[in-house]
């Protein structure tokens, strides 16, 4: 299992996923999940993948191969808008089903999805929900953020926090507050946890930081938040008129 989170807002965009990959108890391993691709002043995306490990590794050899190809339907270098690098990924993983699906798909969960976000020169930043069968959706009016994986135990707080108007700096707080979270839950989730941060219109080099375990701000964050929860709960009384 893992997590990943996309959230857009009117300053730019905050990517962030954790490296945790595990087939059993006594079978976890560390792999990144967040890739770029970029030409700096032209061109940037960013993607984050949950799901098949085997699927999604392929799904971005494909991507990669496809590269200088000169094919605007299967080039990042060459797509004329966002909406194109989206069907891009998309084409990719319905190529990696036509080719494996007959071997895996009775074997083990042969699924994944994917956030791709970015920016080409000339056009706007956004963000998309990439789905299994390779159709995807795009983040616009309340809709903010976006999350793959095991997404339920950090949706709160990010359904209570953010809005368009938030900072780069309040995202990236409340990501990894739902990271923590969402670790605190599952142990199938886990550092490090990989962060990035662009600024819209920028096309300026992305802020990428990895927090390892012992990061401390990390650590702050797991402190600080559990301790405000607790304190928060203490504060309302109990129902003063139920009779137990």
């Amino acid at each position: 299992m893992t997590y990943c989170v996309g959230i857009l807002l009117n300053e730019g965009v905050v990517l962030a996923s954790d490296s945790r990959t595990n087939a059993g108890i006594d079978r976890v391993s560390t792999f990144k999940k967040m890739h770029i691709y970029q030409q700096a002043g032209e061109r940037f995306f960013a993607l984050t993948t949950a799901g098949n490990l085997s699927l999604t590794q392929g799904v971005l050899s494909l991507v990669d191969e496809w590269l200088y190809s000169g094919d605007p339907d299967k080039d990042l270098w060459a797509t004329e808008s966002m909406f194109g690098a989206a069907r891009i990924i998309g084409k990719a993983i319905r190529e990696m089903h036509k080719v494996d699906d007959g071997y895996m798909m009775e074997a083990v969960d042969y699924s994944a999805s994917i956030i791709l976000t970015g920016q080409i020169k000339g056009g706007r930043l956004r963000l998309f929900l990439i789905y299994n069968a390779g159709n995807f959706i795009e983040a616009m009016g309340d809709t903010v953020y976006f999350q793959i994986g095991e997404v339920k135990y950090g949706k709160p707080i990010l359904d209570r926090i953010l809005t368009p108007e938030s900072s780069l700096g309040d995202a990236v707080k409340c990501a990894l507050i739902s990271f923590d979270s969402t670790m605190r839950s599952n142990v199938s989730v886990g550092p490090p946890i990989d962060i990035l941060l662009y600024r819209r219109d920028s096309m300026e080099k992305v802020f990428v930081d990895r927090l390892d375990e012992g990061d401390p701000y990390l650590q702050t964050i797991h402190e600080k938040w559990g301790s405000a929860i607790l304190e928060a709960f203490n504060q309302i009384s109990a129902q003063p008129d139920w009779d137990y």
